[in-house]
């Protein structure tokens, strides 16, 4: 019998190996500490690239300690836990852009960038990324996703069309806001109604979870306290150093802001999701980028206009120009293409072309042509995918949104579905 982690024994200890990947997780956020105490001095490419790796450290160690910390906390606590968790690497840079835009607008652009970068790279890069993976490891035809997937796939849903709205009326306000923390506190009400499930935990995470109560305790909480000061350390002077190198080096830095900084906030998630499927959870594996996509497109946006406005002292949001508002339609088209494209439950690996292939063309081409004109190929390959799969909507909506369960029979009708969209 496959042991599980209910069965492991609860003296496990870390292993040789897993310790020595804890240490050097850990010791990642050391250079960035030492830089930022005026310990070591060094040309701004160099302390941007330690500051870069210094979020990466703290990124992996806040999605340790929240694994962890599921073990010690109500379902419904955890889950709240982890929503900020998921995205906290990547608010400590956005947020700082659109806090300095309330003292001055120049900013905007970088948090807008910032935002849409990560956004587009999470499924463009991340989802693309897993289903290759599971083609490589497991040679495997689908990935079939849990029914619990049709919360994140309706509030998902709803999110993306909502945000067709925002480059039409040229800012990110806090009616935005309202409305965006409304669908993710509803996410958070829906999946805290779920069975709680124990987590599987592997390496050095199963060991600090496998550690007696208090001391598992005192090591979560350390987590979380060395991962909170590293972001605190790193995120003014890795933002302030990607736009000093763009500028040096020649690059443009809304580029810089949009692709490299997300890129350093989101490979945990990523790495986090190849390891899933490597271990034969390709199902879980996906289902977490799809939950971060939920929070980053709900709980992220939204954030930007809170600061913005506290920091400018005013009620009017965070406001566009014309680029900003074809790369947030850009971000839409791609969020709606991707709920259509997971809206029966089952990916394939052949699904990664589309959703890598559509990414590296803006990757490569940002002009404004290239970005409208995509934005038209997503929504009419949604527009595709919605025809031939709108029955499957109608029950995403009753158990995604109404919390309706489906007996035998309508898995039946799902089966027949898929037969008849071949």
């Amino acid at each position: 019998m496959t042991e599980t982690h209910a069965e492991r024994p609860a003296g496990q200890h870390l292993t040789a190996a897993s310790g020595a990947v804890a240490g050097g997780i850990l010791a990642l956020g050391l250079p960035a500490l030492a830089f930022r105490l005026g310990f070591v001095h060094a040309a701004v490419p160099v302390e941007t690239l330690v500051y870069g790796l210094g979020i990466l450290c703290a990124a992996f160690l806040l999605g340790a300690a929240g694994e962890a910390a599921e073990h010690d906390l109500p379902r419904s606590v955890s889950l709240a836990i982890l929503a900020l968790i998921a995205v906290l690497p990547e608010y400590a840079v956005d947020l700082l852009f659109a806090w300095r835009a309330g003292e001055d607008i120049t900013y905007a652009q970088y948090a807008v960038a910032n935002m849409t970068g990560a956004n587009r790279l999470l499924i463009g890069v991340g989802w693309a990324a897993a289903l290759v993976a599971f083609w490589a490891f497991h040679s495997g035809r689908s990935i079939r996703l849990p029914r619990s997937i049709n919360v994140e796939i309706a509030v998902l849903a709803v999110a993306s069309f909502y945000s067709l709205l925002i480059p039409l009326k040229g800012s990110i306000s806090l009616l935005d806001t309202a409305v965006l923390f409304t669908l993710i506190g509803f996410y958070l009400y829906r999946i805290a109604q779920q069975p709680r499930v124990e987590p599987v935990l592997v390496g050095p995470i199963a060991a600090v979870a496998s550690l007696p109560k208090w001391r598992r305790r005192a090591v979560v909480a350390a987590l979380f306290t060395y991962a909170g000061v590293v972001i605190l350390a790193s995120a003014e002077p890795f933002a302030d150093g990607l736009i000093h190198t763009g500028a040096e080096l020649g690059i443009d830095e809304f580029l810089l802001v949009q692709w490299l900084a997300p890129f350093a906030s989101e490979s945990p998630e990523f790495l986090t999701a190849i390891y899933l499927v490597w271990r034969g959870n390709a199902s879980g594996g996906l289902a977490v980028l799809i939950s971060s996509k939920v929070n980053q497109w709900t709980l992220l946006i939204g954030s930007l206009a809170v600061a913005f406005s506290i920091s400018g002292e005013t009620l009017a949001g965070l406001p566009m120009d014309v680029r900003q508002r074809e790369e947030v339609l850009l971000t839409a088209a791609q969020s709606v293409f991707a709920v259509m494209l997971i809206l029966d439950r089952r990916l394939t690996p052949q699904h990664a072309i589309p959703l890598f292939g559509l990414f590296i063309v803006q990757f490569v081409f940002f002009t404004e042509a290239v970005r409208l004109v995509l934005s038209g190929v997503y929504f009419a390959i949604a527009a595709w995918l919605l025809l031939r799969r709108r029955a499957y909507l109608l029950l995403v909506i009753r158990e995604g949104i109404f919390g309706g369960r489906l007996e035998d029979a309508a898995d039946e009708q799902i089966s027949d579905l898929r037969a008849a969209a071949g």
